[in-house]
């Protein structure tokens, strides 16, 4: 790395230079980190999408008929 007397030279690198060169050596460029970034965010919106639709199931009305499971039939005797 740097030393801080160096950094303070015009001739240092500079940190962004640094830092796509340590991720050239890992074999991550800019497309594929924007690939990446990409699918990720795809699949954010993708989970938001989805728990969106079951907030929208849970709050949609459901008839009183339904929610009410018998248990069996009331007999009356005289």
């Amino acid at each position: 790395m740097a030393k801080a007397s160096e950094t303070s030279n015009g001739g240092s690198l500079k940190a962004c230079c640094l830092v796509s060169e340590m991720l050239e050596e890992m074999g991550l460029n800019s497309r594929k980190a924007r690939e990446i970034r990409r699918q990720t965010l795809l699949g954010l919106v993708t989970f938001c999408q989805w728990q969106l639709a079951r907030m929208e199931e849970q709050e949609t009305p459901v008839a009183p008929d339904e929610t009410r499971r018998t248990k069996g039939r009331r007999v009356k005797i005289v």
